[in-house]
């Protein structure tokens, strides 16, 4: 029971609202204790009063029969003793404090001249008093009463207002549980509708009869489920195109070994080698593309972005491209000044050498490669150009999809590259632009807009 009132949200607000209702509760009897302990000081000081002026009228009219008073007021009829009933304790004397009339509890001390109300010490214990006196001067009365019997009439007034509400508690709690238990239904049906679901169900959560407290919430989890229906269809995507694509190179690296088997020349068996060679190394980058993408589309954000020099990323691409095909003339158009922005060294890098290949590839073999980084027109750019054949106009906005390679089909590229290249784009803050230069040739470059990714 403790484990679940630990872990339950309807537990939780059970104990926080009942001990919120015995703090308030305890208040409140404190609070009644104290007023009723005002009300009944008022009180008591205004019987002493009318008790005085009584008592003062009575030893003035008639002060030799004083003696009788206790046995007058004792043969009294029709009123019943009362348990709370007030009992004033009294001393009545002369104006030079001779005392002519005291009741038993009375205090020994004579009545001083100090007039009005005071606290005095009788029996061990506080009393309050109250000494008046006729104009003249001639008599003087003093009342009394034990302040205890004050504090014990205050605290059972006090007892009888809160008792009510005492007896009321537990009823209260009970009705403070079921609207817990009512209020918290809602939750109890949304996580029902999401234990239900499979992971081939990922609609939306229905908002419409949430509670207002509790729509954050459900926007979240239907974010949540957007996403992951987004990164299973990226799955099975993924697994279709792979599966589609590594279908014709296995095909190929299939017959190329059946080839070498079945021909007993050996000038043929070396050529079908070679091509099963060469069908393996385009197998092999196209598991490279497909794990490095298939690493980039979950990402939502870059997990650790540091400074990057794109110009000393230009330069370092030009020389690798070199250092690979030396016959190729690969240059660099970067600026002296460093021009660099947040993002990840190795990421840029993989979609500069992607932009390379690709120009690699399609270029003339006595054609120029241009790596370039820098900045125009307020915006920062790192890409490549060359003075290929371009593409068809048409074809341009296809580029950046998955596995497409346009009219040129029978190349070596696995149609993933710029893919990847606008995804890292992506994950930069900023865009990839493809265009047929207008001299002749093909330029690729990553863009990021002015004033969104400002120099370091």
């Amino acid at each position: 029971m403790s484990g679940r009132a630990t872990g339950s949200l309807r537990w939780r607000l059970l104990r926080r609202v009942s001990l919120a209702t015995l703090l308030i509760w305890t208040l409140a009897a404190a609070l009644s204790y104290r007023q009723a302990r005002h009300e009944v000081q008022e009180l008591m000081d205004g019987q002493m009063a009318k008790t005085a002026r009584l008592l003062l009228a009575q030893a003035r009219a008639d002060a030799d029969r004083l003696a009788d008073l206790p046995a007058n007021m004792a043969d009294l009829r029709g009123v019943k003793e009362r348990r709370s009933e007030l009992v004033l304790e009294y001393r009545i004397s002369r104006g030079d404090g001779t005392t002519l009339l005291a009741s038993a509890d009375a205090p020994a001390a004579p009545v001083g001249p100090a007039l009005g109300y005071a606290e005095i010490e009788h029996g061990g214990q506080p009393w309050r008093s109250l000494v008046v006196e006729t104009a003249d001067g001639a008599y003087r009365v003093q009342t009394a009463h034990a302040l205890r019997s004050r504090d014990k009439e205050a605290l059972e007034i006090a007892a009888k207002t809160v008792q009510p509400l005492a007896l009321l508690l537990p009823l209260m709690i009970a009705l403070i549980y079921l609207s817990v238990r009512r209020g918290l239904k809602p939750l109890d049906e949304l996580a029902a509708d999401v234990a239900a679901r499979s992971p081939e169900n990922l609609a939306a959560l229905a908002a419409t009869h949430a509670p207002l407290e509790t729509r954050p919430l459900v926007q979240a989890l239907n974010r949540l489920l957007a996403r992951l229906a987004a990164a299973l269809d990226n799955e099975r995507r993924f697994t279709a195109d792979a599966a589609h694509e590594l279908r014709t190179p296995l095909a190929a690296l299939k017959v190329h070994a059946q080839v070498a088997m079945a021909t007993p020349e050996p000038a043929q068996q070396r050529h079908a080698l070679a091509q099963a060679v060469v069908g393996a190394d385009r197998m092999t980058r196209l598991v490279e593309q497909l794990l490095r993408l298939a690493r980039l589309d979950p990402l939502e954000r870059l997990p650790d972005p540091q400074p990057v020099d794109l110009g000393e990323l230009a330069r370092q691409a030009a020389a690798d491209a070199c250092d690979a095909d030396g016959s190729r003339r690969i240059a660099v158009d970067a600026p002296a000044t460093p021009t660099t922005v947040w993002g990840d060294r190795d990421l840029l890098a993989a979609a500069l050498r992607n932009l390379v290949d690709n120009a690699l590839r399609h270029a003339p073999g006595n054609g120029e490669i241009v790596v370039g980084a820098g900045a125009e027109h307020g915006e920062i750019f790192l890409g490549v150009t060359d003075d290929g054949p371009g593409v068809p106009e048409e074809e341009l906005p296809r580029l950046a999809e998955r596995f497409y390679r346009g009219r040129e089909a029978d190349t070596e590229g696995s149609g993933l590259g710029l893919t990847i290249v606008r995804r890292i784009a992506e994950l930069h803050g900023a865009r990839l632009e493809v265009e047929n230069r207008d001299g002749g040739g093909f330029a690729a470059r990553l863009r990021w807009p002015a004033g969104d990714a400002p120099p370091v």
